[in-house]
């Protein structure tokens, strides 16, 4: 089932050229699978220290998923979870709020203060 809400990382440089272009068309890693990987609210945290540790720079995205729902698949994917991987670009008023993620001395992110509330909510 597609939860209502689904994240992304991006770089500034990435959102900064969506909110231009009115789509985000993906990071490199989605062009070469041919989809824009998400993450479920359980997930994002493992996906930002697996795949983003150490890196400055990057944007938080909280998407709502029901505009777009029939180009959204759950696939198995890392561990065997499935993950949530869209088939189209993005709209960007898809995205229901961003905030950079605060790079912390030990490599790993803060999460904006939103996000801790919605994974509150999720429990």
């Amino acid at each position: 089932m597609l939860p209502e809400f689904v994240y992304k990382i991006a770089t500034f440089e990435q959102w900064d050229e969506a909110l231009e272009k009115g789509t985000f068309d993906g990071a490199p890693v989605d062009h070469e699978d041919g989809y824009i990987h998400f993450s479920t609210i359980g997930q994002v945290r493992e996906t930002a220290s697996k795949h983003f540790k150490g890196q400055d720079g990057l944007m938080l995205v909280k998407v709502a998923t029901a505009p777009m729902a029939r180009h959204y698949k759950m696939e198995t994917s890392r561990g065997g979870a499935l993950f949530p991987h869209l088939y189209a670009r993005l709209p960007v008023g898809d995205a229901v709020i961003w905030e950079e993620m605060q790079l912390q001395a030990d490599g790993s992110h803060r999460f904006p203060d939103w996000f801790a509330e919605d994974e509150s909510r999720s429990a």
